[in-house]
Formats: C-alpha cells, structure tokens, sequence
C-alpha cells in the first residue's frame, strides 16, 4: 500500500514538473492598439502588420522551436483603457515584453506603469518627444517627429516657400509635439511664420482660424494632429477658398491612407514626410507589399510597415535574451541591429531609432500617396 502511494506521488511529481515545458513552450507577447473609435485606422493598421510578422516569426519559432502568443488589447484611443490594458497583460497574461499603445498620448500614461514593472515596450508610432526619456525600459522602433517634419519643410521651402500658417491640436500631447517641431523647422529655416492656430482634436469647424489665415496669404500651411482632424481643416480650406497654390504640410499624423478616404481631392499636393514608402525598390519590401495584399486584399501603409518590423526585431531580441525574459529581452533590445522593409534598424543608447536617412517626402496625389517630386 505504500508503495503504492510513493509510486503515484512519484507520477504526479514526473506530471506536475512536466507542466512547466509546457508552458514554456509559448512566449506570451503582449500588444496594446486603438482597434476602435476615430484614430482605428492606425491601431488596425499595426495589428495586421503585427499579425502578418508573428506568422512568419512562428513558421520557425523562437528559443529553439517556441511560438509567441499575441494578446492583443483594444485601448479605443482612451488612456485610462490602455493603462488597464497594460496591467492585465502582465499580471494575466504575464507578457514578457509589450507593442505599442498606438499614440503618444497613451504612452505616456502606460509608459510610467510598465517601466516601474521592467517590462519592455516598445512603440511604433509614438513620435512626440519625450517617449524614450520615460525610462530604460521604454523604446520605440518609429522615427520621432524632429527626425522627419524638418525633411518636409526642406522640400516646401526648396518650392519656393517663404512664409507659413501653423495650426495644432492643442488637446493632445502628440500633436502639441508636431507643432513644437514644425515651429523649430520653420524658424531653422528662416520660414516667416504669419500665425499659430490652435484647435481641439475633436473639433469639427476651423472656419475662424482659417478664414484668418486666408486673410493673411501664407504660402503653405502646416498643420500637427490625428488624420480625422487633418482631414477636417483641408477640406474646409479648400471650401474656404484657400487654393492649391497654399502648400499643406502634414506631420506623422496625416501620414495616413485615411487622409485621402476622407479629404479627397482637396489634399492632393499635400507633403508628408514618411520613413517607408511602399514602392520602396528592394526585395524584402517587395514582397512584404505583396504578402500583406495577399492576407488583407489592400495595400499596407507606413504604420502597418512599422509594426512588421517591431515583430520580428522582438522575436530576434527573444532569441538573443535566450529566455522568456523581460530582464534579459531588454538587454537584447539595446543591441538590435536588423534589416526589414524600413531598411537598416538599430536603438541608439537612449532607445530610439539609430537612423533618420530613410526618410522621403510624400505627396498626396488623387487620394493617394506617391513620392513627391
């Protein structure tokens, strides 16, 4: 009889020390995205990139063979829903490393909360200033705004632009940023600024800042928020009077297919600087283009490139930690050097992207964008 019992509690012993492989067979990933509400097109953008990666990543696995588990929370834009968010990806789901949020603003709520837990997050879209000043567990793999709004405003000024408008949206940290940089790129340049305007990102009338604007004949206009509001004060520019002799200059924002679905034709000619572009001539894009139209039946855009990248540099940075650890992932973070659809990447010692040379300058041309000439 009592051997018996020595022989199951020794099974049981075998079974229950099984239990950790097992588990350890998955790398729990966690992602913190806008999936609904106005600004989903840059969280659904990111997932289907995220997505379209971790299939790749998973065909060959990580740590010899494990697949990463992506959880993937829906923040709807709101800070309070993206802290909540990150909380129980790492005390349910027990994420050794988390995506995203989607906006600045988010991370700056999430940031502080992840960082004090030592759990690497890295943003693909957070371009405000400040992101990476959070703390050591904070990265971002998205060039910040002063790498890429002073590209743009090079190109307006070689058009011949000698004096600028600027508009922002004074409610939200990111766009606040934009404008901060737009302002320092105009003044670096020796643009004329005419006047600074404010607005908030949910507004939906701007008539009488740009009607003060047309009055005053800047020859562009630049213009730091989310695409809906962008898209909201071109269309009114344009019912306002305001001709496509006035060059609209848009920052990380309007960088977006969602511009052209809404504004139409009344953005066309309107520069936006971007670190990928989708005719991007090599290989690996070639082909990311092609698999992500394959999979989603349109083509991908600078966010959806972004977040494909930040997959597969975590899988990489997972296994070179050699463990499903947060400690050791984001030492490995820290010496990324990878090569995908946005080209060369490495982290700089404060965690940002190493390189702004990628950069070109889009023109939005018939509702769509293409290389401005």
């Amino acid at each position: 009889m009592k051997r018996t019992h020595f022989l199951a509690g020794a099974a049981a012993l075998v079974a229950s020390a099984a239990l950790p492989s097992l588990a350890a067979a998955q790398v729990q990933v966690g992602a913190i995205e806008i999936l609904t509400g106005p600004a989903a097109a840059y969280g659904i953008a990111i997932k289907a990139g995220l997505d379209l990666a971790l299939a790749e990543v998973n065909a060959k696995g990580v740590l010899g063979g494990q697949k990463i588990v992506l959880t993937v929370e829906d923040s709807a834009g709101n800070k309070d829903q993206a802290i909540n968010a990150a909380r129980k990806l790492i005390g349910r789901d027990k994420a050794v490393i988390i995506i995203g949020p989607t906006l600045s603003n988010e991370m700056f709520a999430v940031g502080p909360v992840t960082n004090e837990r030592k759990v690497p997050t890295v943003g693909t879209s957070t371009t405000a200033a400040g992101i990476t000043e959070m703390g050591p567990y904070i990265f971002r793999t998205s060039l910040p705004e002063s790498d890429v709004v002073p590209v743009t405003f090079k190109k307006a000024q070689a058009r011949g632009v000698k004096t600028i408008a600027l508009m922002y949206a004074n409610d939200d940290a990111f766009s606040k940023s934009g404008f901060d940089v737009m302002k320092a790129a105009a003044e670096k340049l020796g643009l004329k600024i005419l006047t600074i305007e404010t607005f908030g990102s949910k507004d939906t009338d701007f008539a009488a800042q740009l009607t003060k604007i047309k009055a005053l004949k800047p020859d562009a206009i630049g213009i730091s928020a989310l695409v809906e509001p962008v898209s909201g004060v071109v269309l009114q520019a344009r019912q306002l009077g305001i001709g496509k002799e006035t060059l609209l200059l848009g920052g990380n924002g309007a960088n977006s297919p969602k511009l052209g679905d809404i504004a139409g034709a009344a953005a066309d000619g309107m520069l936006v600087g971007s670190p990928w572009f989708i005719a991007k001539p090599d290989a690996v894009n070639t082909k990311f283009v092609a698999d992500f139209k394959a999979k989603y039946g349109k083509d991908p855009d600078q966010f959806a490139a972004q977040a494909y990248d930040t997959m597969k540099i975590v899988a990489q940075a997972i296994d070179r930690a050699g463990a499903a650890d947060s400690e050791k992932i984001t030492a490995a973070l820290g010496k990324t050097d990878f090569s995908g659809v946005m080209g060369p990447f490495k982290f700089t010692a404060g965690r940002d992207p190493a390189s702004s040379e990628g950069v070109v300058v889009l023109e939005m041309r018939g509702g769509k964008f293409a290389i401005a000439q």
